[in-house]
């Protein structure tokens, strides 16, 4: 597939995953973090107008005042609507919104004509698909996270029954001590924070075979996990107390049992699916009543390096964690994204990109923890095993969840 395929190919993705929303849908935000569908579209198009397009043959960008509608973070291209009004920008219409989408993609279609880009556009076209994908996955996230709100529970694609799955033991994977390289090779795209390539001492760790299941949450539960503050970190502890937390985002106990929302509605519990939608500091208590922990993000990726065990991406249309069959290890890609106990920080001789899209991943080293592997809702084009993602402790609304760690 060339370039313009893939672009072709990335854009209908998104356009596809709105396509099932009403215009009054596409217009909510439920909370300052996540971002209206309309926005997603607009702003992943503004994206290209302003990177790629601005200033190609001395062409202007289609519209350079939708900057300041549709910029999401870059101070260098100037002022812009904060995140959490981004749902009081009414106007323009979605209907404007996707015509500017087409405008975009008439111009790109001409420059992406073989030769016809400078290299180093080319190397920010591959970043734009890379972010638009990246959106993709937070449409559905912020759309799951805004049907939530409704009483009703609507769901976001037909409804699927709830299922009673026959889950596989945790079993432990050992990895001997090594010196290992850790990080992008340059084979093919990466985001900057993925680089450079370097070498880490690793010690000896054994890995869980598969994520951490639902039933195992319930029992952290019901063993007062949420109550002990013995097992949680202290601005944990402290979060638990203001936000009231006692299960996983969008868990609900009712008529002594348990049910969750997920995309597809709300349906009852599956003991052996993975637990999601849990904070780095639930992750981090759980881990710790296990009798285990989180592994760092360097034996993660030791570990996904010897093994290349799949599980549900987007294109599944599960649009939720699966349980596991089988003996492990499982889900080291996909299903959902896995907490590890690694800051955010940056690898040996980091270097960011040049300009304004140098802001896109190096200023946000600082009070984050990095999360690998994926989930149901992330394109399996966008993964690999040295794919850095990053949230605040705090975080739940991503389908995030628990592999356990230990050592040896």
């Amino acid at each position: 597939m060339n370039l313009l395929e893939r672009y072709q190919q990335i854009r209908g993705t998104t356009e596809s995953l709105a396509e099932r929303l009403s215009p009054e849908d596409q217009m909510v935000q439920s909370m300052p973090e996540a971002s209206p569908v309309k926005w997603h579209l607009a702003h992943t198009s503004w994206f290209f107008d302003t990177f790629v397009l601005d200033g190609l043959a001395g062409e202007p960008a289609v519209r350079a005042d939708r900057a300041l509608l549709f910029n999401s973070y870059y101070e260098a291209v100037g002022p812009r609507v904060s995140r959490a009004r981004r749902g009081l920008l009414s106007r323009p219409p979605l209907a404007e919104v996707m015509d500017y989408r087409r405008a975009i993609d008439q111009r790109m279609a001409r420059w992406l004509e073989p030769g016809r880009l400078p290299p180093a556009r080319v190397h920010l076209v591959e970043l734009g698909l890379a972010h638009e994908q990246q959106h993709q996955e937070l449409i559905l996230t912020d759309v799951k996270h805004a049907l939530h709100q409704n009483p009703l529970g609507p769901s976001y694609g037909e409804p699927r029954a709830g299922g009673s799955s026959q889950g596989s033991p945790l079993a432990w994977q050992r990895h001997d001590e090594r010196i290992a390289w850790i990080g992008d090779d340059g084979a093919g795209f990466a985001f900057d924070n993925e680089r450079p390539r370097h070498r880490s001492l690793v010690a000896g760790f054994e890995l869980a075979s598969r994520l951490v299941t639902a039933g195992e949450y319930l029992e952290f539960i019901r063993e007062g996990g949420y109550r002990r503050p013995e097992l949680w970190l202290s601005d944990g502890w402290a979060e638990v107390q203001a936000s009231g937390w006692s299960a996983p985002l969008y868990w609900r106990e009712e008529d002594g049992g348990w049910s969750l929302y997920t995309l597809h509605g709300r349906r009852p519990l599956d003991a052996a699916e993975p637990v999601c939608h849990v904070s780095y500091y639930e992750a981090d208590a759980f881990a710790r009543w296990a009798g285990a922990r989180l592994p760092t993000e360097l034996e993660w990726e030791v570990a996904a390096g010897e093994e290349s065990a799949e599980g549900a991406f987007l294109e599944s249309g599960a649009l939720h964690p699966t349980a596991m069959s089988g003996s492990g290890p499982a889900q080291l890609l996909g299903d959902a994204w896995e907490w590890t106990a690694s800051a955010y920080a940056p690898y040996p001789r980091f270097r960011t990109e040049e300009g304004a899209a140098g802001e896109y991943n190096g200023k946000f080293m600082s009070g984050q923890m990095v999360l690998r592997g994926g989930s149901c809702a992330t394109p399996r084009s966008h993964i690999r095993i040295t794919y850095r993602n990053f949230f605040p402790p705090d975080a739940r609304w991503q389908f995030t969840g628990i592999r356990l760690a230990r050592d040896p």
